[in-house]
């Protein structure tokens, strides 16, 4: 049985190694074309097409996959004059972006009438994932729809969790990044603290290190905390203070107080409007030590 034609928009950081498996994979691909000229080369060479629109990759296109950097992206690839939903024709769309729940919702609403189904399947770990093709994926959406997306999902996902109707792919998404992103600032802090105290990072570390409190998220923070690896884990602080943002619109139409997740999103809402907008999370350790005086030693 042939495969389904694949399109692809956004091929960065993560979306580069989500292409590069579904074209290695066996999956016919077109992605469409990036300012950034080095994946999309990479793509075309490993057998994928270019498309010169959104339109155009929908007209090419069965299955359409987008990891971009929020809703607004998502809308306008989908919804502008020359988007996906202008080949008027039936579509399944994946956006695999860390999108608002209520956009999402909205906009799956808004496709159904034209025959495109939008399923939510947002990801998980990291770009080193993504080109190993070991992400974790939640994603929701009609029962046949994620059925259908499936053995696409798993061309570049490791671990697949359904989580229920449209939109809860991206609610799961914002609760996990929550619990990330906030373990971020709490690091950053207790480093800082730390720090005034004359205990190194390193002392820290040993102490965590192998314990109750250690992870993988942990690892790739101290990564770069202790051997100063920038790229340990490749997060911008903008793209989380826009995550906890949409945290923050979430529990405020749910009515939910959450003052955690306030104090979360403005240290990150702190970094980005200090001019650290395009440095990476684990940075955030050297940010909040800088404004309380102190430097964290690495020996």
């Amino acid at each position: 049985m042939s495969k389904e034609r694949i399109g692809f928009i956004g091929v960065g950081l993560m979306g580069h190694g989500m292409a590069k498996n579904i074209v290695e994979k066996g999956w016919p691909l077109t992605v469409l074309g990036h300012r950034n000229r080095a994946p999309v080369e990479d793509l075309k060479a490993r057998g994928a097409a270019e498309a010169t629109s959104a339109r155009d990759l929908a007209e090419k296109s069965d299955i359409v996959v987008i990891c971009v950097t929020g809703s607004p992206q998502v809308e306008a690839a989908i919804k502008g004059p020359e988007g996906l939903a202008s080949a008027g024709k039936p579509l399944l769309i994946c956006d695999c972006s860390t999108s608002e729940p209520s956009s999402t919702i909205r906009l799956a609403a808004d496709l159904a009438p034209k025959g495109i189904t939008l399923i939510d399947a947002p990801l998980s770990r990291t770009p080193k994932d993504a080109e190993a093709g070991t992400l974790d994926v939640m994603v929701g959406g009609d029962p046949a729809a994620v059925e259908r997306a499936w053995p696409v999902l798993e061309a570049f996902g490791q671990r697949i969790v359904k989580t229920g109707p449209v939109g809860t792919g991206h609610t799961m998404k914002l609760l996990n990044n929550f619990v990330s992103m906030g373990y971020a600032a709490i690091y950053a802090e207790a480093l800082a603290l730390g720090a005034k105290a004359g205990i190194t990072p390193a002392v820290f570390d040993s102490v965590i290190r192998g314990g109750r409190m250690d992870c993988l998220f942990y690892q790739t923070f101290f990564k770069y905390v202790l051997e100063r690896d920038r790229d340990a884990h490749k997060f911008t602080l903008v793209n989380a203070l826009k995550d906890t943002t949409y945290l923050a619109a979430f529990a405020n139409a749910a009515g939910l107080a959450n003052p955690v997740g306030s104090a979360v999103r403005n240290s990150y809402a702190l970094a980005v409007n200090t001019g650290h907008a395009e440095d990476y999370v684990p940075m955030l350790s050297d940010i909040v030590a800088e404004m309380n005086g102190v430097k964290l030693l690495t020996e």
